[in-house]
């Protein structure tokens, strides 16, 4: 049966579904905190430390931890809610509301988290200016009051802003050493282009990444097409990545193009299984850089990667333009997508049609308890259709590009890794 195309109109949100077990809260203190005549000390002893605490796990278990995240109040602070990524259920905000110790300034959170979590987080501080907590109006008020963390030097450029958003990696979660820049690896060169776009309507940004010289090899290199690349390249560096995988030969020199999303409203028009963008990348975005470069049209040695809406996006290429991308690599991907009438698109789209040759990497994070039941509704919509070599990976995280930049090296790896 032919499967209809693409819905055009659907709400700009995902599905709003309760979250479907208690957030992992303890509600006694797990670290330490001081008394009212020590706390001066203490927030000296915990500047030098850093936040948040990870100390033993009050269950006793060796595969979980304590996280105690802390945030220091005024006398007109009214609440504190700490957000973790998707650690959460927004139908209960009061649930992530931090406590204050009587007689201190210090706010307190505790959460029980196996050891491998990682994740970025935001405080929301009230500071009595604004609602009441009783009025109908308090909660979206508060997450206008968004809030880093003074005490926590590890954080990663946010999305579309580039302020810093602090994040936690607990002591068994993968970390991501090979986006740490080094001396002793020749570094490639990103560059910034702009293209006219007959199948968008519009003038395209896109950065280029090109291996270092003395990589370069006789014939033709492989090729990487990362989507929402206005925040990898530029932002979060991921040249960085490239020259050191090259370098330790992990991949082979490759070429990386990076398309830009531009802004929110472009990029829910762009990354929703759009054909005209797909045949933008296809037939414009590809061909433009093989008038400059040496780029190979195998589709064995072309990968295509996304986030969120991008891993859904990148999931429709490959499945749509097989003969150009071999390879998906697809983070988070918003399969859900549309939320409404036609819902989780493209499973049903895998379902009506033939087995394609790409293989697909599909990796979610344990916490996107909105996203999961679609995830797995299309893994086995795969193995349904034939889609043996699809690989499904889970990590201990949320939607979050602290979690994607690791799952992004694994990919590339496995992607290139033979060739």
């Amino acid at each position: 049966m032919p499967v209809s195309p693409p819905p055009t109109g659907a709400p700009r949100r995902p599905p709003r579904v309760p979250r479907p077990d208690a957030v992992p809260r303890i509600a006694t203190p797990a670290a330490a905190l001081p008394g009212p005549e020590g706390v001066e000390a203490y927030w000296r002893e915990v500047s030098r430390r850093g936040t948040p605490l990870v100390t033993p796990d009050p269950e006793g278990s060796g595969d979980h931890v304590a996280v105690t995240f802390l945030r220091r109040g005024t006398p007109a602070t009214r609440a504190v809610q700490v957000l973790p990524n998707k650690i959460g259920d927004p139908r209960a905000p009061e649930g992530n509301l931090m406590e204050r110790l009587a007689g201190t300034d210090v706010w307190h959170w505790t959460l029980r988290l196996r050891h491998d979590w990682r994740g970025t987080y935001d405080f929301y501080v009230d500071e009595g200016e604004g609602p009441a907590p009783e009025d109908p109006g308090y909660w979206p008020a508060l997450r206008t009051r968004r809030h880093g963390d003074p005490l926590n030097p590890a954080w990663l450029p946010r999305r579309w802003s580039a302020d810093p958003v602090p994040y936690a990696e607990l002591p068994a979660a993968p970390r991501a050493v090979d986006w740490t820049p080094r001396d002793d690896v020749p570094h490639g060169v990103l560059t910034e282009h702009e293209l006219d776009s007959e199948h968008l309507g519009a003038r395209c940004r896109v950065w280029r990444y090109e291996p270092a010289a003395g990589y370069r090899p006789a014939g033709d290199l492989p090729v990487l097409v990362l989507l929402d690349g206005e925040h990898w390249g530029p932002l979060l560096g991921l040249p960085h990545l490239l020259d050191n995988l090259i370098a330790d030969g992990s991949i082979p020199p490759l070429v990386a193009l990076l398309s830009d999303s531009v802004d929110p409203d472009t990029r829910w028009d762009r990354l929703t299984c759009r054909p005209e963008h797909t045949a933008f990348l296809t037939d414009e975005l590809l061909p433009w850089a093989a008038a400059s470069l040496p780029l190979t049209d195998d589709p064995a040695r072309t990968a295509i990667a996304g986030q969120s809406l991008g891993g859904l996006t990148a999931a429709y290429a490959g499945l749509t333009a097989s003969d150009r991308f071999g390879h998906v690599l697809a983070q988070s991907g918003s399969f859900w997508w549309p939320d409404g009438p036609d819902a989780e698109w493209l499973t049903s789209y895998v379902a009506s049609t033939p087995r394609v040759p790409v293989r697909l990497r599909l990796s979610f994070g344990d916490q996107e308890w909105v996203a999961l039941p679609a995830a797995a509704r299309l893994r086995d919509a795969l193995t349904a259709a034939g889609y043996d070599d699809a690989v499904y990976v889970p990590f201990n995280g949320g939607h979050d590009y602290l979690c994607w930049r690791t799952e992004l090296a694994d990919g590339l790896v496995e992607a290139f890794g033979g060739h």
